[in-house]
């Protein structure tokens, strides 16, 4: 059965940040992951993951003014060495609360920049970050966002995401699949999937249009889900959507498939 991981920048907006944790638990979710927890001092975080019993799934590595409007800096020439320092800032955060895995949020494309000098950029960032994250048992993931969400996002599909990873060339460095984006991006879902199966370490799922709650849009997520565990998926499932009639009262489509738990 899968196990579900609550995205607290989405999910519990009514709720101050570290109180999002205690309300994840008592709705079933096994997991918490969120944008980045470095706006609250770790000891706190640390001791609300605990109060909560839950599993630390995932978080991304910083990434820069987000609301501000940037989304990443790994593929900015300018920002390298902010880049390398918040690696080492996010594995400060992983060791602290458990967390095996941290996602690389690639940047925004302004207009008129060289893309193969970007990617350059890119691949020597995770040239850098993979070793380390290794060598911290915590895995680097990239992620792929869908264009119309966030126009000028440098890394927009799986085939990108796979030419990174062969460019970097490290087993420590994998996909991050969220369900929502690559149905916007490409579709042809779980193909993809089964495809790069031994490339994804963490899926996520939200509803399309709209990126709300399973069973609100076009994805059929009773099949995707049957078919993760069919096809022997034993990661996260984060749910990462903005939930139509709030988040607990929205989770009657998760309630058949709990069970999962931190396996």
């Amino acid at each position: 059965m899968p196990k579900f991981s609550a995205n607290l920048s989405f999910l519990y907006q009514d709720l101050p940040f570290l109180d999002r944790f205690a309300a994840a638990a008592k709705d079933g979710f096994g997991g918490l992951e969120y944008l980045g927890p470095y706006a609250e001092p770790k000891e706190k975080v640390v001791d609300a993951l605990k109060a909560s019993g839950l599993v630390q799934a995932l978080f991304n590595v910083p990434s820069g003014d987000w609301a501000g409007g940037e989304r990443g800096i790994a593929c900015l020439p300018d920002r390298v060495q902010e880049f390398r320092d918040g690696v080492a800032l996010a594995l400060d955060y992983a060791k602290a609360l458990g967390c095996g895995q941290v996602n690389v949020i690639s940047g925004l494309v302004a207009k008129g920049a060289d893309v193969d000098a970007l990617e350059k950029v890119l691949v020597d960032n995770l040239k850098y970050a993979a070793p380390r994250c290794a060598d911290a048992g915590v895995r680097l993931l990239i992620e792929p966002i869908n264009l119309r969400d966030i126009p000028g996002f440098f890394l927009s599909t799986t085939d990108h995401a796979e030419r990174v990873l062969d460019k970097v060339g490290s087993d420590n460095l994998y996909i991050q699949y969220d369900f929502y984006h690559m149905q916007v991006m490409q579709g042809d879902l779980i193909p993809t999937f089964t495809r790069l199966k031994e490339r994804i370490a963490h899926v996520q799922i939200a509803d399309n249009p709209g990126r709300n709650e399973p069973g609100t849009g076009e994805i059929n997520y009773d099949f995707i889900l049957r078919e993760l565990d069919r096809l022997g998926y034993d990661g996260w499932v984060g749910c990462e959507y903005r939930s139509k009639a709030g988040t607990s009262e929205g989770l009657g489509w998760m309630k058949p498939h709990l069970g999962g738990g931190p396996r």
